[in-house]
C-alpha cells in the first residue's frame, strides 16, 4: 500500500513539473531560435500547475492585432523571453485597455489588474512582441 501512495505521489509531481511556465531563458526553438513570448491557454489556481494546455508561440516582431483564430479571449498565462517586451491590447485592433510585460512568467492573469474592476485572464485580443 505505501508504494502505491509513493507511486501516486510521483505520478502527480511529475504532471505538476511538466505544467510549470518555463523561465524565460528557456524560450527557444528546437533549432536554437529564439522565441519573443508564449500564451498559455490555461491556468491552475496551483501555481505549479500553471502555463498548462494549448500554446501560442510569439515570434521576435510578432504584430498582430487580431488573435489568431481560436485564440481571443483565451490566454490565462504567458511567458516572456529574455530582453524581450510583449505589449496587449483589450480589445481587437489593438484597442481597449493596454498593458506591457517585460521578461519573466505570469502564471495567473487573473492576478493582473486591467482597470478599475477586470483582469487580463482571458482578455488578450491583441499583441505584439519585441526583443533586443
Amino acid at each position: 500500500m505505501a508504494a502505491l501512495v509513493v507511486a501516486v505521489l510521483a505520478a502527480a509531481v511529475l504532471a505538476g513539473a511538466e505544467a510549470q511556465c518555463p523561465s524565460p531563458s528557456d524560450l527557444r526553438t528546437a533549432n536554437g531560435t529564439r522565441i519573443c513570448a508564449q500564451l498559455y491557454a490555461d491556468n491552475s489556481p496551483y501555481y505549479d500547475q500553471c502555463c498548462a494546455g494549448p500554446v501560442l508561440v510569439v515570434e521576435p516582431g510578432a504584430d498582430v492585432p487580431y488573435m489568431p483564430r481560436g485564440w481571443a479571449a483565451r490566454v490565462s498565462s504567458l511567458v516572456v523571453g529574455t530582453r524581450c517586451e510583449l505589449t496587449v491590447w483589450s480589445r481587437a485592433g489593438k484597442k481597449g485597455k493596454m498593458r506591457r510585460f517585460g521578461a519573466g512568467a505570469v502564471p495567473r492573469l487573473q492576478e493582473v489588474r486591467r482597470g478599475l474592476f477586470g483582469d487580463w485572464d482571458n482578455a488578450i485580443r491583441g499583441y505584439y512582441c519585441s526583443c533586443k
